[in-house]
């Protein structure tokens, strides 16, 4: 998926609308974000372009000239990156630009690889995006927002023409505008649930029980002001009505009625809230454009031409790009969960780096001296002097706080909580930080299925991690197969009569591990056959004789399972020793990228060129057939949002195409196909009746009709109907979970922290927090299906010291109701049944 640069700069900030602040004043940005910024080529840009263009043509699978079809592609891409929901680049930029679409690689190939295009578009770009942040700016300053008209905006542009001319654009960006107030405005809340319990509150006199109303809603501080202003408005309106001189609110007259004096209480409150939501929605829509603004204007020639080469390599595949020597590094940290620094996730606010989260177990959480919200300003390296980092971009701050293991870097930061002035300096030795996040865990659960009591284990799996240096850095010493391995032997040491394998947030990674992973569980026998590009192709096997676990297995997938998850379940499919569940495919990316730093061919002419990830190889199964674009069909498919989401590989474009090759040499075990039919037909009868199903059902319903529309109403009336229904629908389902009288499954949780303690933790909490999984839940709210359709959901930010552009729900305390893995538990449990008997673990040594 291309992410435009507009959802990389805009921030998705979630704190609560204040509604009691008083009006806001401008909010001003420095000068040098608001005057015009040009960039233009440095010097290594021609080398550094020339050389990654020569290197796909001699590399990539596909083996195509660089010639005026990748040229057009490339051209394509460009635009798609900088501006994907077509908002910016008018139909006259376009008409400039578009001699060059044939043009492009014989300046690269031929011209010493001239990039003068790249910074000239991009600039357009930034032209473009000052003439939006103008009016912008005007329309916060004077525009009341009226949302009473039969209006709507189009989310999705992706496919949209391109605005005629300037006029048009502006409109697109008012339209965009008013839909932000209109969110906002939306997301503080229903006023009239407010006003009821206010009016209960204030006719009873219970002012402390209005407080914690408040307070749950508000600051402690707000919630105090708030209730102070009605009190004292209640006694001089009773005042008055006691002296028999009704104080006229609200347009009355000496000869209508007088209010009541809670009704000229409430009506005060009204005016007061309408004011103070404005001025707040207008501070907060401000104050994300501002950063918008500030993140742009810190954008250098080196990152332009990451954004140029990547499109140029996306015009081959979407898996080829140009890592930057940043990226790089951040592509390391990734593959081996771990990186060298304090421990922190970061974001921005305002200019300031601000603290969002801490690592347990990390120099910055064990010092005890740095706190969530501190605000870092400045910068040391050991005993040098410090550098000012207010209002620097969050990506060279993050450069400057990481650093080798062992090293000492000092942070001047303000205090969570402290006045602007207040300065305190922490001084932190830099070590490893472990990303635990995206290690496997498990979990045992003990349930109870046509009378008979058993333990499943479940390994939720995110990531096939692995010991990979690159890019200068050394491998973690951390493997996959390594860690499943662990937890297998502790969950069938505690009971565990069958295993769900986790697939469904797995993206992929290391080829290596998702082969040895697959030997945990099949005799020595072919796990991938990968094709050249010449035809030629080898065959990947596992060389272990005995698995180290011989029971009954479910491998769950989704549309998010791809690359090396697909090799391992198309393997586990094809050999038939496990059962695939899940959405109606997987993601579809069958192909091999190898990483090559240009260096190499650069030798010490450019200081840090970066390097090329090149799709090499495809990836096949056992069968023969390539797990490319049409990923892994499961045995058994369940309902899901997933399934109807634009987020496979046939969603992306230039994706190589599906094809087969001959099948290996290998023996089936007959595990699943024997016993599948009676599966299928036992989990189908089960799903038809299963009341979670059928809230998944009515959410696919749901997601097709909002996907269909592509737009979003613009009347506030309208919005607040489809709220209120939302809101019973979910309330509704709350209710019928609460009501169910089936007991909860006790369920262990079992990680790689406590894998080698004796016996078992104590349950995770027996309490279901949602009516249907919390990922298919996200899916379903209008924001995030929203930014999918657009093309603007951001990956997920590395956790230890790293960038964090949105906020995070907190997770809910409790066992979520997944209806998917409870099901896939389920199928286990029949595959126990309808199977003769096997042992668990193996005799095999590790």
């Amino acid at each position: 998926m291309v992410f435009g640069l507009w959802s990389v700069l805009m921030l998705r900030a979630a704190d609560p609308v204040d509604l009691l602040a008083p009006a806001p004043e401008p909010l001003l940005i420095s000068s040098k974000y608001t005057n015009a910024l040009v960039l233009s080529p440095l010097s290594t840009d021609g080398a550094i372009a020339q050389t990654f263009a020569m290197l796909l043509e001699r590399s990539h699978y596909s083996r195509h000239k660089f010639d005026d079809e990748i040229s057009t592609r490339f051209f394509d891409r460009y635009l798609e990156v900088l501006d994907p929901q077509r908002l910016y680049f008018l139909e006259s930029d376009l008409e400039e630009f578009l001699p060059l679409k044939t043009q492009l690689d014989e300046l690269i190939l031929q011209h010493q690889g001239n990039s003068t295009n790249a910074y000239r578009i991009f600039n357009r770009f930034l032209k473009r995006f000052d003439q939006s942040y103008a009016l912008v700016m005007e329309m916060l300053r004077t525009n009341r927002f009226e949302f009473g008209a039969d209006e709507s905006y189009r989310l999705d542009r992706k496919d949209a023409p391109r605005p005629k001319d300037l006029a048009a654009a502006e409109a697109l960006w008012r339209d965009r505008l008013r839909s932000e107030y209109l969110a906002e405005k939306l997301g503080a809340g229903d006023r009239k649930d407010l006003m009821a319990k206010f009016r209960h509150h204030l006719s009873g006199g219970t002012w402390d029980a209005l407080t914690r109303h408040l307070t749950n809603r508000f600051s402690p501080e707000k919630a105090s002001n708030l209730v102070e202003f009605a009190r004292s408005r209640l006694e001089a309106a009773t005042a008055a009505e006691a002296a028999a001189k009704p104080i006229v609110v609200g347009g009355g007259t000496p000869d209508t009625p007088a209010m009541t004096p809670v009704d000229q209480v409430l009506s005060a409150l009204e005016g007061r809230l309408d004011d103070d939501l404005h001025a707040e929605i207008v501070k907060k829509l401000t104050r994300r454009y501002n950063s918008s603004l500030r993140n742009l204007k810190q954008i250098e020639s080196d990152e332009v031409l990451e954004f140029w080469l990547s499109a140029l390599g996306h015009a081959y595949d979407p898996h080829t790009d140009y890592l930057g020597p940043r990226e790089l590094d951040q592509f390391s940290i990734s593959m081996n969960l771990a990186l060298f620094g304090i421990g922190a996730t970061l974001t921005t606010e305002d200019g300031y780096t601000v603290v969002r989260s801490l690592v347990p177990g990390a120099p910055a959480e064990k010092s005890k001296q740095v706190k969530v919200y501190d605000k870092i300003v400045g910068v040391a390296q050991g005993d040098t002097e410090f550098v000012d980092v207010q209002g620097e971009k969050l990506s060279k701050v993050v450069d400057q706080i990481r650093g080798p293991k062992g090293t000492r870097v000092r942070l001047m930061v303000i205090p969570a909580g402290a006045d602007p002035s207040a300065r305190k300096i922490v001084s932190l030795v830099r070590d490893e930080v472990k990303l635990e996040d995206a290690e496997a865990k498990a979990r045992l659960v003990e349930l109870t299925y046509e009378g008979r009591t058993n333990r499943v284990g479940v390994i939720d799996l995110p990531s096939f991690y692995a010991n990979f240096p690159v890019g200068g850095r050394r491998g973690s010493g951390k493997t996959t197969t390594g860690d499943v391995a662990k937890l297998l032997r502790k969950l069938i040491a505690e009971g565990a009569e069958g295993i769900v394998l986790d697939l469904r947030r797995n993206g992929g990674g290391s080829l290596e591990e998702a082969i040895n992973l697959t030997g945990l569980f099949i005799k020595a026998g072919p796990v991938v056959q990968v094709r050249n590009y010449d035809g030629s192709k080898q065959v990947d096997e596992s060389l272990e004789e005995v698995p180290l676990y011989d029971g009954p297995l479910a491998v769950l997938t989704s549309r998010f399972s791809a690359s090396a998850s697909e090799i391992l379940s198309g393997a586990l499919q094809d050999h038939d020793r496990a059962v695939i569940v899940g959405d109606n495919a997987s993601h579809g990316k069958g192909t091999v990228q190898t990483v090559q730093e240009l260096g190499l061919f650069l030798g010490r002419t450019v200081e840090k060129p970066g390097a090329a990830k090149v799709t090499i190889r495809k990836f096949y199964r056992p069968s023969g057939a390539s797990t490319q674009l049409k990923g892994v069909v499961p045995d058994i498919i369940l309902p899901s949002v997933a399934s109807y989401m634009d987020v496979g590989e046939s969603s992306l474009e230039n994706a190589l195409a599906w094809d087969t090759i001959s099948p290996a040499q290998y023996q089936r075990l007959d595990r699943i196909s024997s016993v599948l039919p009676e599966l299928a037909k036992r989990s189908s009868e089960r799903v038809a009746a299963d009341r979670d199903f059928d809230y998944v059902r009515e959410d696919i319903g749901r997601f097709k009709k909002a996907q269909a529309e592509k737009t979003v109403s613009l009347n506030e009336a309208e919005r607040r109907r489809e709220i209120a229904e939302n809101k019973a629908r979910l309330e509704a389902r709350k209710k019928e979970l609460a009501s169910r009288k089936e007991p909860l499954p006790t369920t262990w949780e079992i990680t790689l922290k406590n894998v080698d303690q004796p016996g078992l933790p104590a349950p995770m909490t027996n309490q279901v927090v949602a009516a249907i999984h919390k990922t298919e839940e996200n899916l379903l709210k209008d924001e995030v299906a929203a930014a999918e359709a657009a093309g603007e959901l951001k990956p997920e930010a590395q956790v230890g010291l790293s960038e964090d552009d949105g906020d995070e729900d907190e997770p809910d305390k409790g066992i979520a109701n997944d209806p998917h893995l409870k099901e896939t538990e389920r199928i286990v449990l029949d595959l126990l049944r309808l199977s003769p008997p096997r042992k668990g673990l193996s005799a095999r040594r590790d």
